[in-house]
């Protein structure tokens, strides 16, 4: 494999210097020393203006960092760091469309699936933004007949259930968007989501439903994924055996994919399949085709709105500098903790009922992404890497594991979001769940002292259990209100805050070698199952043993 020279370059030069040794690398290691035992409550004190000094607006987004365990020395060494570790020429060379992506030796364009039609990406020399316009506007067509009853199923009926069939990037994404953006859809039509291989999924997502008014879209861009392709012939399966003729099968599938032949063979048209680009990572394809079914769910007018908050998300990260850069200061404070304090996780904690899914779908974004052991030039770390990102919305949360966030011995950042307005105003309700952001918030960095508890009567014995030491550092994230484009602009973010932080570690953000071999050997073991109880195995012996036991039950 022939890797890109100025990636090649990079790797030697801003690379070539392991991360421990850079000078702004130590010279945090030894300002932590000095801020380890500093509190909350004294960095406040000692600094009256430091909530308006750490905040920041953009793409509809306000941040509010000022409850984070760092001081301006902080930040100004770790936007040094960024600078040694070439966080801004890596940022340029992705934008560029150059092959960072050095172990498939794929450019890395996902900002240019939500590019303006005046916009210029290049992948291999040539303008991206017509393609993927073209593509846009084919998925526009396509669901407006099927929301418009244009588009009818074999008896002549119109399609009134969308069922979308993948797994990973093909499937958190679009069933995230779904759910954040549910207060949009048509509440005429049902929108369910397969995915796992577990025959449950599937039994359920068509549970109740009429074949005749179901469309399923299958997304799998070689059309040979093993979960995703056990599901679609399953789910051609259940609608023939009402439609009997195979030929129907093409009126209730359509693919999102690139291999014609093998979509053709399926039964499926052509005509429509909607295909996207080996520069566009299955963890960032939301706003490709993959998102399709969303596109159906909410009109292409609010998928155009999404895109707009993605795009204004992409610019802002393309253009502030880094000291009022949105992104970039999320990926360095995540850095800051898990290499410098030793947290392993980060709470992402939506104050808002239809960002359910967003923990989930952050999980693959930036675990997959960061979830790497090998720098570019192929040398093992000698450091941490990607966090664990996890969380579920509020309030419930509050009533599960926030005890051990706010009294627990693991010190665990969060990321609070919440809305000025709600989408389904109810009484005090929204008021209510906003004083809880603020208040978690609060109470995770200034705590309770003993003094303060033991002024509230509370018996001495009582006073150790009631304490809270603080000093929990926690972000903010704001927005007006949950529209289209304010959740474009809030993947956005942590999509370049994954970027900035895999820019810092020195490795590739983009492949997911990870997830291959567990695949191969379940392929081989599927085969294995099926065969003679004495039949031989040459796994390791627990794996053999478990083999026969299933082989055993299963006869």
């Amino acid at each position: 494999m022939v890797v890109n020279e100025s990636i090649k370059t990079a790797v030697a030069g801003e690379k070539n210097m392991a991360l421990q040794r850079h000078p702004a690398w130590q010279a945090l290691a030894r300002h932590c020393e000095t801020l380890r035992t500093r509190q909350l409550r004294e960095l406040f004190a000692d600094d009256p203006g430091r909530a308006e000094r750490f905040q920041l607006e953009a793409a509809g987004l306000f941040l509010d960092y000022s409850k984070q365990r760092m001081t301006g020395e902080t930040m100004a060494l770790l936007f040094g760091l960024a600078r040694q570790t070439g966080v801004e020429s890596r940022r340029e060379a992705m934008f560029a469309g150059e092959k960072i992506n050095v172990t498939e030796n794929r450019s890395v364009l996902h900002v240019a699936l939500r590019a303006a039609r005046t916009d210029t990406y290049t992948a291999d020399g040539h303008n991206v933004v017509p393609e993927v316009h073209q593509v846009l506007d084919r998925m526009a067509t396509f669901a407006n007949r099927v929301r418009s009853g244009e588009w009818k199923g074999y008896t002549g009926e119109p399609i009134r259930n969308v069922i979308n069939i993948g797994i990973g990037g093909s499937d958190l994404g679009p069933v995230m968007a779904y759910e954040a953006l549910r207060h949009y859809s048509r509440r005429d039509m049902t929108f369910r989501f397969v995915s796992n291989i577990d025959g449950t999924d599937f039994a359920e997502a068509v549970n109740g439903l009429v074949p005749a008014q179901t469309l399923f879209i299958v997304s799998s861009k070689t059309f040979t994924t093993l979960e995703t392709m056990t599901n679609a012939h399953s789910a051609r399966d259940w609608l023939l055996r009402a439609a009997k003729d195979p030929a129907h099968t093409a009126r209730h599938f359509v693919a999102v994919s690139t291999n014609a032949q093998a979509v053709r063979a399926f039964g499926i048209d052509t005509q429509n399949m909607f295909g996207f680009w080996d520069w566009v990572g299955g963890r960032y394809s939301m706003d490709s085709a993959i998102g399709l079914s969303t596109m159906l769910a909410v009109g292409p007018e609010n998928f155009t709105r999404l895109l707009a908050g993605f795009r204004a998300m992409d610019h802002h990260f393309r253009t502030a500098p880094l000291e009022k850069n949105m992104p970039v200061i999320m990926g360095l404070l995540a850095v800051w903790y898990n290499n410098f304090f030793g947290s392993q996780t980060v709470a992402v904690l939506p104050y808002d009922q239809y960002l359910k899914r967003f923990p989930a779908y952050l999980q693959q974004l930036t675990m997959e992404s960061n979830g790497k052991s090998i720098t570019l030039d192929g040398q093992r770390v000698d450091y941490q890497t990607g966090p664990i990102y996890w969380g579920e919305p509020g309030t419930n949360g509050q009533h599960s594991f926030y005890q051990l966030i706010h009294q627990g011995t693991k010190l665990i950042p969060c990321d609070f979001i919440g809305f000025c307005r709600s989408l389904n105003p109810l009484g005090q309700h929204h008021d209510l769940l906003m004083a809880n952001v603020f208040a978690q918030a609060e109470a995770l960095a200034f705590g309770k002292t003993a003094a303060e508890v033991k002024a509230e009567g509370t018996p001495d014995w009582l006073v150790p259990h009631r304490i809270f030491e603080g000093n929990r550092p926690s972000n903010v994230i704001l927005a007006d209100v949950l529209t289209p484009e304010v959740l474009g602009s809030l993947v956005a973010l942590y999509e370049h805050s994954v970027f900035t932080q895999g820019a810092i570690f020195g490795i590739d953000s983009f492949d997911q070698w990870g997830v291959e071999l567990g695949k191969v050997l379940a392929k081989r073991i599927g085969e294995e199952l099926f065969a003679p109880t004495d039949s031989g195995l040459t796994h390791d012996a627990s794996t053999n043993a478990l083999i026969r036991r299933y082989r055993q039950a299963r006869a």
